[in-house]
């Protein structure tokens, strides 16, 4: 029985929220494997002169722990 894992990280973007999520999977994906997929928690953005400067977003990742043995 597969034991799957969760751990949580906060990413941005000056882009949208779509690419914020895509950063942290991108950046999680460089030390672990089997990512199977993303909840976004919370969604927040910079504002500076009227205007929004970046997206942030607190994701839980889920993966799927390596069986040994």
């Amino acid at each position: 029985m597969p034991v799957v894992k969760v751990i949580e990280v906060i990413a941005s973007s000056e882009k949208s929220i779509e690419d914020a999520m895509q950063n942290a999977v991108a950046e999680v994906s460089k030390s672990i494997r089997n990512i199977d997929s993303v909840y976004v928690k919370d969604i927040k953005a910079h504002v500076k002169d009227g205007k929004i400067t970046s997206y942030g977003c607190i994701c839980k990742i889920s993966f799927r722990v390596d069986q040994v043995g």
